[in-house]
């Protein structure tokens, strides 16, 4: 037993049966179980219990032991003087301030079914992919959280990009190119991607988009590649490089991109180059990312990306490769870029001005494919469907903030499943 447990218990109600009574034998009635607390102070908040025939309004405080009360110091601390209700799992000492004031103690050990109680030491103690793997089944738990944990993502998204507008003054289309830029990088380089773009005031950016070739050599640049070139691209980049830098006064700073573990598509430099493309075939991609109605065409923005003609037969610089074919963007990773950078700076800009923004976003999530990963993966092993973005989405964040947490208490599975008790 946790106090955490007891607390959720006590919330929900999940009780064998009512009929309270205090460790004195006296009948209990609790009318109102009060309010949730999570702050400071007191569980649970303007209760209101029957003791003694007396009504008493008031707060309750839950513990396992009875002198855990002693132990949290609650004697002196003046939150606690309008207690009415001491509930405890397990009494084990009499609290004499309690007693003299006439609060009573109410143990709850037999008011718990033990069912619950196993079914709670499956779902922390385990080390499977969910905490409560071993109870789990589709037949039994319906998911229906879906649109709710999207949202939530997105609000969260949300909120970073609230904190990048207010640093570039309201520049969308700024931001939008270190989102994209961070998506691009994929795990490995995602930082490093977006510290080169933040580094590069976004104006440089619109004064020389025209020309792939010097948005590269910038880029490379940037990235430190371009010191001693290897063939004539590399001569030509550095020269356009040096231009650029002496043009717009850029600061010399170097962000060296990781090439470790990464397969020979996903290297810092197709990456790069693409990015370069994008920005090269579209002007004012912000603007024409917000008027897009449908998934099909913001997917249409992308397909034409592609690494410049170097790398059709490059990875890395100076190093010919056997194959020769055109670096373009793959579905997989035009829709990872939609789902974690368009999408959640779309909500962001519409939220304070169209009403139906949730309805359009989720309608977003629904069209594109779910993805595929190692989280997904096991979703599906346990017989959860996974077949579009909004449930793949839904899943992953699930699994990071409830799952992997363990916090079960707070995720509506967990619920359902103590609540069955009687399936245990």
């Amino acid at each position: 037993m946790t106090e955490k447990l007891l607390q959720y218990l006590w919330n929900f109600k999940i009780f064998s049966n009512f009929d309270f009574k205090d460790v004195k034998g006296n009948d209990v009635e609790i009318i109102e179980y009060g309010k949730w607390n999570t702050n400071a102070g007191p569980d649970f908040l303007d209760a209101k219990v029957k003791a003694r025939n007396i009504l008493l309004a008031g707060h309750v405080e839950l513990h396992v032991k009875s002198s855990d009360w002693i132990f949290h110091n609650h004697s002196q601390d003046p939150n606690y003087q309008n207690i009415i209700l001491h509930v405890v799992f397990h009494h084990d000492t009499e609290i004499d301030e309690l007693t003299d004031n006439h609060i009573p103690t109410l143990e709850l050990r037999d008011y718990i079914d033990e069912n619950i109680l196993r079914k709670y030491e499956k779902l922390t103690a385990g080390s499977q992919f969910i905490p409560c793997e071993p109870i789990f089944s589709t037949s039994k738990i319906s998911i229906n959280f879906h649109e709710g944990n999207v949202l939530k993502k997105l609000e969260e998204k949300s909120i970073e990009f609230e904190k990048s507008l207010e640093q570039f003054k309201n520049n969308f289309e700024a931001v939008l190119f270190q989102s994209l830029a961070y998506s691009f990088g994929l795990k490995v380089n995602a930082f490093i991607f977006k510290q080169i773009a933040e580094s590069i005031d976004f104006s440089i950016i619109n004064k020389i988009r025209q020309n792939q070739l010097q948005l590269e050599a910038l880029l490379f640049g940037i990235s430190g590649w371009l010191e001693h070139p290897e063939d004539e691209q590399m001569t030509l980049w550095k020269r356009e490089f040096d231009f650029i830098r002496a043009k717009f006064s850029i600061p010399d700073v170097q962000f060296r991109p990781k090439f470790l573990r990464l397969r020979p598509p996903n290297f810092p430099t197709i990456r790069l180059s693409q990015l370069a493309s994008l920005y090269n075939r579209h002007q004012n991609l912000f603007s024409k990312i917000i008027h897009i109605k449908h998934a099909d065409g913001l997917s249409e923005l992308f397909k034409e990306v592609k690494a410049s003609e170097y790398w059709n037969n490059h990875f890395n610089f100076g190093k010919v490769s056997k194959v020769k074919q055109p670096k373009t963007l793959t579905k997989d990773f035009m829709e990872l870029v939609i789902l974690n950078t368009v999408l959640p700076l779309k909500y962001t800009y519409h939220k304070y001005h169209y009403e139906e923004t949730a309805d359009e976003i989720i309608r977003f999530y629904q069209s594109l494919s779910a993805e595929k990963n190692s989280i997904t993966d096991e979703w599906k092993r346990l017989g959860v469907p996974v077949k579009t973005a909004l449930e793949s989405q839904s899943l992953i964040f699930h699994y990071n903030h409830s799952c992997e947490e363990k916090n079960c208490l707070n995720c509506s599975i967990g619920f359902k499943l103590l609540k069955d008790s009687s399936d245990a």
